[in-house]
């Protein structure tokens, strides 16, 4: 497989495989969910399961024209809708969650729920994000900027995994993982997170999360920009080209994430991974683009 670097050849590569994957729109009540998953029946790489008040999404145009790929569960509330889209996907009937127009704690309360819900025990729930940024020559993918504010280290080494598991599915061999801090250095007294990157870093050299290069701590300058690494004498075996960072806590994620969008335009798409099947829960401020990317990664991602 071809590595994808941007999101046009992740569309791309979607569209030729030829196979589509099942998702469960919960309330595709919204203009932009509806562009999201119309473009994506377009596409060709869906078939559309649109959970809710039916008389709310019928009218869609893009929806009637792919009618074939496209059925209705009829339920009257949110709450009801993300039961069943998630009831879907623990019964092996749907492969990808979506949120629509419901609150994310509705939906997120049917997904947690420790009878009926579809994250595994054991299992780690975290935000991933892919973003394509103008100057840097990949996509770069990042947690966790929305889910899990201070992690522990099992926490930590999941959130590895999961990114790792994502890179691979878009054809990166080896990817070049950063665990991130303000600086290139340990620091046990203000940081003690720290300590244990190099547990991280070891378990990667055992092939713990398949083939990849882990490193850190570093900077976000020093895991990305090979003039930085080397103005400031560092070796490091992600040698300034990331593929992906693992920030410390959900502010330095976060204020990363919004960053980027607000000030370089970066396109973006997210999803959480460690259910059972990828969710789309998109934010209310999100663009039509990044809903839309957001289930294009969360088609390549479902297994």
């Amino acid at each position: 497989m071809e590595t994808i670097t941007l999101f046009e050849q992740l569309i791309s590569h979607l569209s030729n495989r030829g196979t589509r994957k099942r998702v469960a729109v919960v309330c595709a009540y919204d203009s932009s969910t509806q562009y999201a998953v119309g473009r994506a029946l377009e596409e060709g790489f869906i078939d559309a399961i649109l959970v809710g008040d039916k008389s709310q999404t019928t009218s869609y145009p893009l929806f009637e024209e792919h009618a074939a790929h496209v059925s209705y569960v009829d339920v009257a509330t949110a709450e009801a809708a993300a039961h069943e889209a998630v009831r879907l996907v623990r019964e092996g009937k749907a492969d990808i969650l979506m949120k629509g127009l419901v609150n994310t704690d509705t939906l997120l309360h049917a997904v947690l729920n420790k009878e009926t819900g579809i994250l595994p025990r054991g299992n780690v729930l975290t935000h991933l994000t892919a973003s394509s940024l103008p100057g840097y020559p990949r996509l770069l993918f990042f947690t966790d900027a929305a889910v899990i504010p201070y992690p522990t280290h099992e926490q930590r080494v999941e959130q590895v995994r999961e990114v790792a598991r994502l890179c691979h599915s878009f054809g990166i061999a080896e990817p070049r993982i950063s665990l991130i801090h303000c600086s290139e250095k340990v620091g046990g007294k203000f940081f003690p997170f720290t300590e244990r990157y190099c547990e991280i870093i070891e378990a990667g050299r055992q092939g713990e999360f398949g083939p990849c290069i882990i490193d850190g701590p570093l900077d976000v300058k020093t895991s990305c920009c090979k003039e930085s690494l080397d103005k400031k004498g560092i070796v490091s075996a992600v040698d300034g080209a990331a593929d992906a960072l693992v920030f410390p806590d959900i502010e330095a994620g976060n204020v990363f994430y919004k960053t980027i969008t607000l000030f370089c335009q970066a396109e973006t798409a997210g999803i959480l991974a460690g259910p059972l099947a990828p969710v789309v829960l998109p934010s209310r401020s999100d663009s039509n683009m990044c809903k839309f990317c957001s289930l294009a990664l969360a088609a390549i991602s479902a297994q």
